[in-house]
């Protein structure tokens, strides 16, 4: 009885730790997917369509090449909506990727996430309202077309912008979690809080550093990249953890 009790226990433990292993790298998976996804929609929005189209200053030309290139447009708040989605699915992913490392942590962590997305959510709705006035809008001669979809494209910026202070935080926090845990590389920890603080200066710079115009985050951000690199790589062949580090 003894040693069917001690065989059965085995079978067990053996059992769990297939599934943990199974679910830790899935976690790896999908949030190496959803991030993969993030670095091809959101450049492509931002970094792309959004240069080409918007002209600083100048609301006239702006509202004129919207119109122009009106499916370009509809293609970046598209590239948006599945960037914001996809920071959701990574919120939950990287939360279970870490969990083992400390559960309450991870979840605070993740919660950062969830609120800079709510944030960009709501942001991205003033994206929505210009769709709505290029529908609405017989032309912008009379210069108030233009001023009305200028206004709306600077307060999904400056709101976006703002929600990036708490994205800075869980890139800070998250790689708190990384550099303390057991199957992720250090170094990566380090990069990824040095991410999470190129964006927190370029989220408090309005207030702090007025006069100084630099995007850090372009210059930190490559921890993202690396981490990303890792969990689609490295990720899914993670090993199994079963105690939680304090």
């Amino acid at each position: 009885m003894t040693a069917y009790t001690a065989k059965a226990s085995q079978t067990m433990t053996k059992t769990i730790s297939n599934t943990s292993t199974t679910s830790l790298r899935t976690a790896a998976l999908i949030a190496g997917l959803a991030l993969l996804t993030m670095a091809i929609a959101a450049p492509f929005a931002e970094l792309y369509v959004f240069q080409k189209l918007i002209v600083a200053g100048d609301a006239a030309e702006t509202a004129r090449n919207i119109l122009a290139n009106q499916t370009l447009f509809r293609a970046a708040l598209f590239g948006y909506l599945i960037t914001f989605i996809c920071d959701l699915v990574a919120a939950w992913a990287l939360y279970v990727f870490l969990k083992p490392v400390n559960e309450n942590l991870s979840l605070f962590t993740a919660w950062f996430r969830l609120v800079y997305t709510v944030i960009a959510i709501v942001a991205f709705l003033n994206l929505v309202t210009v769709v709505r006035l290029l529908n609405s809008s017989p032309g912008f001669e009379s210069g108030q077309f233009a001023t009305q979809v200028m206004s709306s494209l600077e307060a999904f910026r400056g709101s976006w912008y703002f929600g990036l202070l708490f994205f800075g935080i869980h890139l800070g926090l998250l790689g708190v979690l990384v550099f303390r845990s057991s199957y992720v590389p250090k170094l990566l920890g380090v990069l990824l809080i040095i991410a999470g603080f190129g964006y927190l200066i370029n989220a408090l710079k309005p207030i702090l550093l007025p006069d100084i115009n630099i995007d850090f985050a372009q210059y930190t951000f490559y921890g993202e990249l690396i981490f990303m690199l890792w969990l689609l790589i490295r990720g899914l062949r993670v090993k199994e953890v079963n105690e939680e580090i304090i």
